[in-house]
């Protein structure tokens, strides 16, 4: 170490996949902490055997969190130095540590950041969507109308949108996007910095379809391109062109016409389009 490891709590990132991409900074205080708490310490140990660590373990996870919480923060008062590390990535990012480090500040107890890896910014540096300006909205929720509900909230939001997601739920949520934000630019990067890392580019409607059934599985980031600001209509030019489509096609037709030209949400022009079948 190049100086002495002060007290406090160290937020430690570290690697998403491939096990040397950690920094030196996270190994040397991982090597001299007096404690780590790890999500899984199963998966720590094959960080620390990699690395020749040996340092003193625990869980510390959702499950367990609040029993330990008041503990650790006993302990740190008491100058140790801890660190909290996930199973990968950035500690806190859809992972517990939120209100250890909260009630940390509170009582005037150092943290410190240790920066590394993030799955989340790895899959936007890639994803070829505009990076000046992301929305990072996490997990969303598992069922598809409560889904639909939270990436609405999303809609209007001038930036690219990062999305974490399961496997088991990668198709229909992709199917939710599309209903919701229409035919936006996506990227889906799968298994980032591992040996079956795998990426795929397309508008949102046709993302899932790229995805071969024996790659829906590991880890998943979404990004999702921001609303494209110069080709979206406003609402008399979507109901101009809905009334006209609805002349001669279905209402499914007509509404998978205009969302295709008008740069809304498939939903939102669906609503459009019952408002004015039912006031004709």
């Amino acid at each position: 170490m190049p100086s002495a490891l002060a007290p406090g709590l160290y937020l430690v990132a570290t690697p998403i996949g491939n096990l040397r991409d950690i920094t030196l900074r996270a190994l040397d205080v991982l090597g001299h902490v007096d404690l780590v708490l790890a999500e899984d310490t199963r998966m720590s140990r094959r960080l620390f055997d990699a690395h020749g660590l040996l340092p003193k373990c625990t869980a510390y996870h959702e499950h367990n969190a609040d029993k330990r919480r008041e503990k650790v923060l006993g302990e740190l008062e008491e100058g140790a130095r801890i660190a909290l590390i996930s199973d990968a990535g950035t500690p806190l990012i859809s992972d517990p540590g939120y209100k250890l480090v909260r009630e940390a500040a509170r009582r005037g107890i150092d943290v410190f950041a240790i920066p590394g890896p993030s799955a989340a910014l790895a899959a936007l540096t890639v994803s070829a969507l505009p990076t000046d300006k992301f929305f990072f909205a996490g997990f969303l929720p598992p069922k598809s109308a409560a889904r639909q509900r939270a990436l609405e909230r999303f809609v209007s939001i001038p930036s690219s949108l990062v999305f974490y997601e399961s496997p088991a739920r990668i198709e229909a949520s992709l199917a939710d996007m599309a209903e919701v934000f229409g035919p936006r630019p996506a990227a889906l990067a799968r298994e980032l910095t591992k040996r079956f890392e795998t990426l795929y580019r397309a508008p949102l409607d046709q993302l899932g379809a790229l995805i071969p059934e024996d790659e829906k599985r590991g880890e998943m980031v979404v990004v999702v391109g921001p609303p494209d600001e110069n080709t979206q209509w406003d609402t008399e030019q979507v109901d101009q062109a809905l009334r006209e489509a609805l002349t001669d096609q279905s209402l499914k037709s007509a509404v998978d016409e205009v969302t295709q030209m008008c740069g809304l949400a498939r939903r939102e022009v669906y609503r459009r389009a019952l408002d004015l079948r039912q006031s004709s």
